[in-house]
């Protein structure tokens, strides 16, 4: 990882505070890619004792906003689309792996997996579309 990534995601990771409320971290990262690992607890589960899927949906954004801002060009989600296939229960650690599928002048298009990292399960598909705001992203 170059100085500039690793500067990038630091911010990120010290400065969106739904990274410490989740206790998510960044694995891996580079222009277009990120790889974060979450473990389930008791506050993340809903009425009836499985993952809020909004934890979830929380999670996947959190993998595209690194791997679509981490190049150093800011970029804001346009749109995000969740798909869910399997619950996750409290103790689960969930991987969400952003990889970018396209790219041009104003808009990007990401793929989010989101999975158990014992089994592989997929938990949930999510997608996003990133736009480019034109100007470089700020860290201070």
């Amino acid at each position: 990882m170059d100085d500039r990534v690793r500067e990038i995601a630091n911010f990120i990771y010290e400065n969106d505070r739904l990274f410490k409320f989740l206790g998510a971290e960044i694995l891996e990262c580079a222009d277009g890619y990120a790889k974060l690992r979450m473990r389930v607890e008791d506050r993340h589960l809903n009425a009836v004792g499985v993952c809020q899927g909004g934890v979830i949906f929380t999670l996947a954004d959190l993998a595209f906003a690194v791997a679509s801002n981490v190049g150093g060009k800011l970029v804001l989600a346009a749109n995000c689309n969740i798909y869910y296939m399997k619950t996750a229960e409290a103790g689960d650690v969930l991987i969400a792996e952003a990889k970018r599928q396209g790219k041009g002048s104003k808009l990007s298009h990401y793929i989010i997996d989101v999975f158990k990292e014992d089994s592989k399960e997929k938990v949930a598909l999510f997608t996003g579309l990133g736009y480019f705001l034109g100007k470089e992203f700020i860290t201070g």
